[in-house]
């Protein structure tokens, strides 16, 4: 059992690390279903403009066969940070990229990535060891099957990783529905078939009253 403190995200301490999603990465995720690991990285995009984080893209090799990020990331984040790794697997060992993250002055970092057990778990590792607090996206994160997901999960967790899904953050970062109904609960509509209808019965009661 563990004793370690609870520690929670923090919207004013976050940045978003959106490591690899390529083209030709992706079609290498089979422990999720593809059309539903699609959604989950876009929604993890969305949140991360609704919150207003820090997002650094970064590719690895996007001229050889792991291809260019995705189009959607690129369209949505013009302005981020955008690193294209020459070479460097881990992406902590790419300069540029570690200067990236240390220049938004965040301390907590939530990382998502294909594949997960390499561009995922390396620099979470990497992070890890440089006193970062890291939150690793398990439903934005992809690999080959659930032998290796569940290799790589394992590690970054004995490392101090915590792992998470795209809504469990985005609640912890929200904290307090009085916050904003309509925003966050767009987001979740936007990609959450079941939340849609959540939302639309609310909104049809409300609009009732």
């Amino acid at each position: 059992m563990s004793n370690k403190p609870y520690i929670r995200l923090d919207k004013d301490n976050a940045a978003v690390l959106l490591v690899d999603h390529q083209t030709g990465l992706l079609s290498l995720v089979r422990d999720i279903d593809p059309d539903k690991f699609k959604n989950n990285v876009l929604a993890l995009a969305d949140m991360a403009e609704y919150f207003q984080l820090p997002t650094i893209l970064t590719t690895s090799f996007e001229t050889g066969p792991n291809g260019p990020l995705v189009p959607e990331l690129k369209a949505q984040f013009p302005d981020a940070p955008y690193i294209a790794r020459p070479g460097q697997i881990n992406a902590w060992d790419n300069e540029d990229f570690v200067q990236a993250v240390k220049a938004t002055g965040k301390k907590q970092l939530i990382v998502a990535g294909v594949v997960t057990e390499v561009c995922v778990a390396f620099p979470v590792l990497s992070a890890l060891a440089e006193g970062f607090e890291v939150f690793v996206i398990a439903d934005a994160s992809g690999t080959f099957n659930p032998m290796t997901q569940q290799a790589a999960w394992s590690r970054m967790e004995q490392a101090g990783a915590q792992l998470m899904t795209w809504f469990g953050a985005a609640c912890e970062l929200h904290r307090d529905w009085r916050n904003d109904i309509e925003g966050l609960g767009t987001l979740f509509s936007n990609h959450i078939p079941d939340y849609r209808n959540l939302i639309h019965s609310y909104t049809t009661l409300t609009a009732a009253k």
